[in-house]
């Protein structure tokens, strides 16, 4: 409102200048039009009647025009006391020169006798009372500025264009179905007051970034037929002591005065991290308005119509009090899409897209496991543009493909000089990944092997699982690490030598090979049991600390066990690269060839081998 106010003023003032400099400029051309006349004393006008050298004189006041015979103007002022013949005659003017000169009188009036008289007058005090009124209302909008500086940006769903509702939202049952009935909860009370169930004070929507809590939040908004509110947690947090509490207070008391309502709190671990656990104490403006959010949740006023909605990120940093039944009474999980509700995101996100007939969506959402549905939205969206890009009218299969790698890796990166020593091991690098995989039978399967560089990547090998996996084997995590050490074995049995390119290969290993020892329990030798605890420091929000319960001896037995890990998957690895060393060159000649191997080509390739599968 008060940016609004500056620019009306703003555009006020510049209309009033632009109008003043007009008036300003048109007097000028009045007053002043052609060339300007001659200025005389009485004594000079005497002169020239007595030469006859003028021909007219108009008095007009105290005001002389004189005409002159050679067509020239001049200008003369009288006595006011006295008139212009007695004026005359006390200079010594010839009274038969002055006869023969035409007089003639006028009386000042019309419009530029006012303008003369009102403009010097006025303009003076237009100016000053201007500024004044510009001082007053900067006082103003600074005194209104710092009685709303508690009010709370609280804004309010109302008819909108792209209005969703829950048959917009593809996959999510369990959360859609948690939400349904707090939205029948708002429309039909008197069925749940009647079998003395409580409204829920809270909904906490919780999961991974992408996974559509903000989605359904506005899907919420379209399905209740009551008002919805929504506001950011950080609007709460300022840098003054209070504030944040004041704007809590004045949140909630406007969805108070609107219910049955909703208040939806985006972010709301901006605010409702656990108290005790930062720099401030307890008397820092975050904790203060942590404080005002839980009695207005569930204080000695209980009798509300109000429900709070609310989304985070990072459920795990919330305070143990807002969490407590009574305030969230509901923890809604949003998880990420599995493969039928990914096919249905895509069809959502596909309904504005002209599709070509080789579109095939299920093999599209096969090959983006862990997408969220951001990610898949952002998918088809790349899709798109590349179709546009590349001036085609329909959005194809390969569109969609290629989209899917430039999500996960970044954008091809065909311009990238290497090269052909550094081509060739990169082929063989990924040959060895991609029949490592092929060879174990736990292994996912290979859907695409490619040395085009994206992002940071030389190379790639794409593997995908067959199905959606929520646990995972001993067996399968060993498979893992085989395949991410096939590129370094492959080159170092072909080349003698080892590049950087298996750097992130390597790393990934030792992750899997330290995890199976010191998260999952999956060592023969140290048994069933965990090492070490991470610890947050949740003012930060980041894991910056990693305590040791264990003893020294204990961590070089970890080592060890880590070294057994990787040693049984690089002498597994080494063995099939060894004995199929046919298989490994007919690989690296295709790429080196085509450069990009779709599932079917490899499938063509290693098939031709008749490769039999091997365990761990």
């Amino acid at each position: 409102m008060r940016i609004k106010k500056e620019i009306n003023f703003s555009k006020n003032l510049f209309w009033a200048t632009i109008t003043l400099l007009a008036i300003s400029l048109a007097f000028s051309l009045l007053f002043q039009t052609g060339k300007a006349p001659l200025e005389l004393s009485i004594s000079d006008l005497v002169t020239r009647i007595n030469k006859g050298e003028a021909e007219k004189i108009t008095i007009r006041g105290n005001d002389l025009f004189i005409d002159l015979k050679n067509e020239e103007r001049a200008v003369a002022k009288k006595e006011s006391e006295a008139g212009l013949t007695e004026t005359l005659n006390n200079y010594g003017v010839n009274s038969a020169a002055l006869q023969s000169v035409n007089l003639e009188v006028k009386e000042p009036g019309g419009w530029r006798f006012w303008a003369e008289i009102l403009i010097p007058t006025l303009l003076p005090l237009i100016i000053i009372g201007a500024m004044f009124w510009f001082i007053f209302s900067q006082a103003k909008a600074g005194a209104g500025q710092a009685f709303s500086f508690g009010k709370s940006n609280l804004k309010m769903f109302g008819a909108f264009k792209d209005r969703l509702t829950f048959k917009d939202v593809a996959g999510l049952k369990e959360a859609k179905q948690e939400l349904e009935e707090v939205v029948d909860f708002l429309k039909n009370p008197k069925k749940f007051l009647e079998m003395g169930a409580r409204i829920p004070r809270g909904v906490l929507l919780m999961g991974p970034p992408g996974t559509g809590k903000t989605l359904l939040a506005r899907a919420v908004a379209g399905e209740a037929n009551v008002p919805f509110f929504h506001i950011s947690a950080s609007e709460f947090v300022e840098m003054f002591v209070g504030v944040g509490a004041a704007r809590t207070r004045d949140a909630f008391q406007t969805a108070r005065k609107a219910a049955p309502s909703i208040l939806f709190v985006d972010e709301i671990d901006a605010v409702g991290r656990e108290r005790g656990a930062g720099l401030g104490g307890g008397h820092d403006e975050r904790e203060q308005t942590l404080n005002q959010i839980l009695v207005e949740m569930d204080g000695f006023e209980r009798d509300t119509n109000v429900i709070v909605l609310a989304a985070t990120n990072r459920p795990d940093i919330l305070d143990r009090a807002l969490l407590r039944p009574g305030r969230f009474d509901r923890r809604v999980i949003l998880d990420l899409p599995d493969i039928k509700d990914r096919e249905e995101i895509l069809k959502i996100h596909s309904k504005e897209k002209p599709l070509g007939k080789d579109v095939d969506l299920r093999k599209v959402a096969v090959r983006t496991p862990g997408f969220s549905g951001a990610d898949l939205a952002n998918l088809m969206n790349e899709s798109a543009i590349l179709a546009a890009r590349h001036n085609r009218k329909l959005v194809s299969q390969d569109d969609l493909y290629s989209s899917v790698e430039k999500v996960l890796l970044g954008p091809e990166r065909k311009g990238r000089v290497i090269t052909q020593k550094e081509k060739e091991i990169t082929a063989y690098h990924e040959a060895g990944h991609a029949l490592v995989a092929a060879s174990l039978k736990d292994a996912d399967p290979v859907h695409k092997v490619s040395i085009v560089s994206r992002g940071r990547a030389g190379g790639y090998t794409l593997k995908l699982p067959t199905e959606e996996l929520h646990l995972r084997s001993r067996t399968q995590f060993l498979t893992d690490i085989a395949v991410a050490l096939g590129g370094y074995v492959a080159e170092k049995m072909v080349f003698g030598d080892m590049s950087t390119g298996a750097s992130s290969d390597l790393k990934e290993a030792s992750r899997v090979a330290r995890a199976l020892v010191t998260q999952f329990g999956m060592s023969e030798k140290l048994g069933p049991q965990t090492f070490g605890e991470t610890q947050e420091l949740v003012f930060l929000g980041k894991e910056i600390s990693h305590e040791r319960n264990y003893s020294e001896s204990v961590a070089a037995k970890i080592d060890e066990e880590v070294k057994v890990f990787i040693d049984h998957a690089y002498d597994l690895t080494k063995k099939i690269i060894s004995s199929r060393r046919q298989v490994l060159k007919a690989i690296a000649s295709a790429l080196m060839e085509k450069e990009t191997l779709e599932q079917e080509d490899f499938n063509k390739i290693v098939g031709g081998f008749k490769l039999k599968p091997l365990g761990i």
